[in-house]
Order: C-alpha cells, then sequence, then structure tokens
C-alpha cells in the first residue's frame, strides 16, 4: 500500500464520492510484464504459449513448464484477462483460484505456484487483475471484481470444476475479490492470507465504520461467506495491519482455527514453516473429513 499526498488527503475528504483516483494509489503497484503469451502456430482453439523473462525468475525447469496451460478470457467490463492454469498434481481433489497480490504478475508467481500446487497437492489456477502483466485495460476496484468473475467462469465452463472442488486463495490486495466471490457463490473453502479489513481502515487505521466513499469494504461483505475460511497473517505485518486479520476472522460465520505466525511481515509469511503446515492439514485433512 502507498502513502498519499496532502492533495489527495484533500480530495478524499472533500470529494469523497468520487474515491476511485485513492483507491487505486493505495492498492495496485502493477509491475513491468515479466511474461508473454504467445499464440500457437494452429492457433484455432486460442492456445497460447507462456514465455518467461528473466524478471520472472523462474527456479525450476523447462520439463515443469509442460504443466502450464495459458490463455485469455473475457471480463463483463470488456478487459482481456490473462489466465493461467497449473497441473501440479494428476490425483489433486483441489484447485486453487488464486488472487495474487497488488506489485507482481502470473510471471512472477509460477514459480511460487509450481511449489505450492506440489507441497498440498493441488492444482492452481490464477489469473492477472486488468493492467497487470497481459491483461488489457486499467486496475480498479470494479475491475477487480469483474476480472476475478471472468476467471471464475472461464475455471468452471472450462476444466469443469465443480464448485465444492474450488478453494479461493487471495493473497493481500487478491483478499479483495477473494471475498466479494466468496460472498455470492459457496465453494469448497476460502483462504485469506494478509485480509484487509477496507481501504479507509489501511490509510486511516483509526477508522470504526465504512464511509459510503470507502473502497474495498471486505469487513462487510465477510459475514456472506459461506465456506470454510482459513484466515492467514504476520503478527508484524508492516503494511496490513495484523488487527485487520483478526477482525476478518471475528467475522467469518464458518472461520477455522486461523494461522498466526508470530514475527513475519507482509511479504514473508510463506517462509514460516507453520504455512505449509497449517495448509496441508486445512486441505488434506479437515476439507478432507
Amino acid at each position: 500500500m502507498n502513502g498519499l499526498s496532502f492533495s489527495e488527503l484533500c480530495c478524499l475528504f472533500c470529494c469523497p464520492p468520487c474515491p476511485g483516483r485513492i483507491a487505486s494509489k493505495l492498492a495496485f503497484l502493477p509491475p513491468e510484464a515479466s511474461y508473454d503469451l504467445k499464440p500457437e502456430a494452429d492457433n484455432t482453439n486460442s492456445k497460447f504459449t507462456l514465455t518467461l523473462h528473466d524478471k520472472a525468475d523462474w527456479q525450476y525447469t523447462d520439463r515443469e513448464k509442460e504443466c502450464f496451460e495459458v490463455f485469455y478470457a473475457r471480463s463483463a467490463r470488456g478487459n482481456r484477462i490473462a489466465c493461467l492454469f497449473v497441473k501440479c498434481s494428476a490425483n489433486a481433489r483441489f484447485t486453487l483460484l488464486f488472487s495474487h497480490g497488488n506489485a507482481v504478475d502470473l510471471g512472477q508467481m509460477t514459480t511460487f505456484f509450481i511449489g505450492l500446487g506440489q507441497r498440498i497437492n493441488c492444482n492452481i489456477f490464477s489469473y492477472d487483475y486488468s493492467g497487470y502483466g497481459q491483461s488489457s485495460g486499467k486496475p480498479t476496484e470494479k475491475n477487480l471484481y469483474a476480472d476475478i468473475d471472468a476467471a471464475w467462469h472461464a475455471l468452471r465452463t472450462r476444466y469443469g470444476i465443480s464448485p465444492e472442488n474450488i478453494i479461493l486463495y487471495g493473497q493481500s490486495i487478491g483478499t479483495v475479490p477473494t471475498v466479494d466471490l466468496a460472498s455470492r457463490y459457496e465453494v469448497g473453502a476460502v483462504i485469506l492470507h494478509s485480509p484487509l479489513m477496507s481501504g479507509m481502515r489501511v490509510a486511516f487505521p483509526a477508522t470504526k465504520r465504512t464511509w459510503f466513499f470507502d473502497a474495498f469494504p471486505s469487513i462487510d461483505k465477510v459475514p456472506k461467506v459461506t465456506s470454510p475460511v482459513l484466515v492467514i497473517h504476520g503478527t508484524e505485518d508492516e503494511v496490513i495491519d495484523f488487527s485487520h486479520g483478526m477482525t476478518i476472522y471475528e467475522k467469518c460465520p464458518r472461520a477455522v482455527e486461523p494461522l498466526w505466525v508470530e514475527g513475519a511481515g507482509h511479504n514473508d509469511v510463506e517462509m514460516y514453516s507453520q504455512y505449509l503446515e497449517r495448509l496441508k492439514q486445512f486441505v488434506s485433512v479437515e476439507l478432507v473429513n
């Protein structure tokens, strides 16, 4: 999340009905694209090849790239959304619909996806927000919701995966579209990694209510989530305070035992051993039983 200038603070309070510029300033930091999607020679079925740039920092061999399938979906707002399916396991019951953080794109997430999927025995489906990677358009709150809808429908129709076998996983800003979708559809489970209550509550921690001009009001949508929810948060998160994770957890009707990672910040939760341990327990034991 970025800080706000004095003029932007004035805009926030003097022109509250138009928070879009403030929301974008706070939440979206699209990096230079770390990949390309190149049409295959016989592109009759809209097939593409994923080409990773050096900045993607790919850590595996070309053999693992055979696990990738990439294509474009079209959002209801007219943007072309880059989608990635990672087949990590031949016998995976669950597929994660993964909404990533604000300063990465699909290419930069590929190594992480392979490692995560193999370790917790899940396939992974992800997408880039409008204005990220090879997705068209600009990153806005409305586009964020339309983007995950496009990804959801692509996952359901292209791969025929039932909602009960889909786990929605959101990280940081990715928890915003994840909560929105989960409030409208029942799925196998939901994982909220470093979630935020709302944009105003991040920028101004003393905020106690959701103002009509607030952006990303996940705190008001979480009570409508009917699926099991695992909340993960670092206790020393310097971007989205730990209190956000605790409050989101308290508001979830079907929250399971959360993972509070002692000493972890905003970008290093995955480096702690209990991260994978808790995910394995949740996916392989709690959801199965």
